[in-house]
Parts: structure tokens; C-alpha cells; sequence
């Protein structure tokens, strides 16, 4: 029997207006925007040369991260969050 799909994280989440402006029109899954969070960090250089794991915040990227200028990739998931309902 193939291994079920977790649905709660499938699920297509509401996303706030800044939000929006980085990844696209929602609704959409966690793991999409996820997905679409790195592609727009590597489209637009934003991570720390020096320290990969580092995400350096451009005007869209700092209303998300609730005004940090730099964050790590773990705690940018976490700021995230507040912005999917």
C-alpha cells in the first residue's frame, strides 16, 4: 500500500499581502511557498555569501521577517508561519 500524503501539510494556506508580494497569489501549500521563497532569494542574490545558511532581507523580504535585516534559513520558516492562515 503506497504511503499516504500528509493533507495538513498539502494544504492550501491563506497568505498575507506581504507574503504575497514575494511568492505569488495564494492560496497555496506550505511547501509551495517554501519553494517559492528560495527561488526568489536565489533570483535576487539575498543569501550570505560567506554563510549560506544566512538570508541578507531586501525591502519585500524584511515586512515578512517582521523587520530583521538578516535571518537563518531555520528561523525564516518560523517567520513565515505568521504569515499563512
Amino acid at each position: 500500500m503506497p504511503a499516504k500524503a500528509n493533507s495538513a501539510f498539502m494544504k492550501p494556506m491563506k497568505l498575507t499581502a506581504d507574503l504575497e508580494a514575494v511568492v505569488g497569489k495564494g492560496p497555496m501549500p506550505r511547501s509551495e511557498v517554501v519553494k517559492a521563497l528560495w527561488l526568489y532569494i536565489k533570483k535576487n542574490n539575498l543569501q550570505d555569501p560567506q554563510n549560506k545558511r544566512n538570508i541578507v532581507a531586501d525591502d519585500k523580504l524584511k515586512v515578512v521577517f517582521g523587520g530583521k535585516a538578516v535571518v537563518n534559513m531555520f528561523e525564516m520558516t518560523k517567520l513565515v508561519s505568521k504569515h499563512l492562515s
